[in-house]
């Protein structure tokens, strides 16, 4: 089997849908001998931030010496983005070596009489699999969908991550914050600590109330850490954290958005757990990794004449994220604005936080088959600017965007991670065919 054989035979998976549970993925685990108890794990859940903070974690624990693993889904341009250690994908023909020997174990499966596990599911028995024959040191791993019944959720970690909790996916999680809340708190284990940047609220209520059951201590970064910000500019932020345990003065990250100080607290925050637990982060090992951190199309300019922006934010809490950077990193600057959102989102809520933003809105289609009735969008558009374009094909609306945009003028691309990286790609292509 070659790579692109691997990735067809992947992509055939999908058919299997959002099939949750922990059977099939427990099952096919122990086929292969259990890899993933072999691993050091960050868990890393939660509605936005997830991949910011396993970013960020990486890049300090790499600082430190270690050799770190993450995965991380979905992927921007390429399947190999998913499997990183130290910051290096995972090689292709690695990728089809490892689907040729997880074959015959999902044949078997089937053969007697499993459910054919998801195209998740295999993807994740695949990270396993692959960091435990690499000797990782740790494993950075993300959440897929909520928590309790997430794929990833059969490992036992070193630490847990809730990010936040918001509105999302409600068809498959819950219609409350409550609910929602529960199905992401499902990753809490009995004894092992939990960093939250949830805030007050319904969401914390649930969070505290497992921790308490299942004697999890509980890190709350609102409250027991605090950051303020030093410098900031579009190249990046200066700021400060006071952990729990100590000072890190004039760190350095080179993403935007106050929403990035927050995921940076939190990685701070496990950092100083793992310390506690033994491992060794030198406070130049937080500077350093945070420093180094790399996360495309999080508030990205990919151009300038007119300034180009990629940021995935996808649904409303991210899409208020990038209004709140609009205004403190742009705040005169005119935005021509292409969105492209999947149909299971807050989009009403979502447009009527981002469109007073702009001058002008084109609402273009994801590459999605959850892209729904997508051209709906421009109706709610039309509720708050008067200028509002639809065109279908992602380099049209590209295109059309750089014409309406003047020199002085910003392009904002934002919405699903399946658009915005195909957004990225032909950005790319075009900047260097220039």
């Amino acid at each position: 089997m070659n790579y692109r054989e691997a990735i067809e035979y992947l992509e055939n998976l999908t058919k299997f849908g959002f099939n949750f549970g922990l059977g099939r993925i427990t099952e096919l685990l122990k086929r292969m001998g259990n890899p993933h108890r072999n691993l050091k794990v960050i868990h890393v859940g939660g509605t936005n931030g997830k991949g910011s903070t396993a970013a960020m974690l990486a890049g300090i624990l790499k600082s430190a010496g270690y050799r770190v693993g993450t995965f991380t889904s979905p992927h921007l341009h390429s399947y190999t983005e998913r499997y990183c250690i130290n910051g290096v994908e995972i090689m292709q023909e690695k990728v089809a070596n490892l689907i040729g020997e997880l074959k015959p174990h999902l044949e078997a499966m089937v053969a007697e009489g499993f459910e054919h596990p998801t195209e998740f599911e295999v993807s994740t028995a695949l990270a396993f699999w692959y960091f435990s024959d690499e000797a990782a040191d740790f494993l950075v791993l993300e959440v897929g969908l909520g928590g309790a019944i997430d794929s990833t959720n059969v490992v036992t970690p070193l630490v847990t991550v809730i990010t936040n909790v918001s509105m999302d996916h409600m068809d498959y999680l819950g219609h409350t914050v409550e609910e929602i809340a529960s199905v992401k708190a499902g990753i809490i284990k009995d004894g092992v600590p939990l960093v939250t940047a949830t805030g007050d609220g319904e969401a914390l209520a649930v969070i505290t109330a497992v921790c308490r059951e299942k004697n999890a201590p509980l890190i709350l970064v609102d409250r027991d850490l605090s950051w303020w910000t030093l410098t900031e500019s579009p190249a990046g932020q200066r700021f400060a954290v006071r952990g729990r345990y100590g000072i890190y003065e004039d760190l350095w990250l080179p993403l935007i958005g106050r929403h990035q100080q927050v995921n940076a607290a939190t990685a701070v925050a496990v950092s100083e757990i793992l310390n506690a637990q033994g491992f060794v982060i030198p406070d130049e090992a937080i500077r350093d990794g945070l420093a180094a951190t790399r996360w495309p199309a999080r508030l990205e300019i990919v151009g300038r004449e007119p300034l180009l922006l990629l940021d995935s934010a996808h649904n409303y809490d991210g899409i208020k994220s990038l209004r709140q950077a609009l205004a403190d990193y742009f705040p005169d600057k005119p935005v021509v604005l292409v969105l492209g959102m999947l149909g299971d989102k807050e989009r009403s809520r979502a447009m009527a936080e981002i469109a007073p933003a702009a001058r002008a809105v084109i609402v273009t289609r994801p590459n999605s088959p959850r892209a729904g009735d997508w051209w709906k969008l421009a109706d709610e558009a039309r509720r708050h600017v008067s200028e509002v374009y639809v065109n279908e094909d992602i380099a049209g609306a590209l295109e059309q965007a750089r014409d309406l945009a003047g020199p002085e003028e910003m392009v904002c691309i934002t919405g699903s991670i399946y658009m915005v990286g195909e957004a990225r790609s032909l950005l790319i292509k075009f900047n260097s065919d220039c």
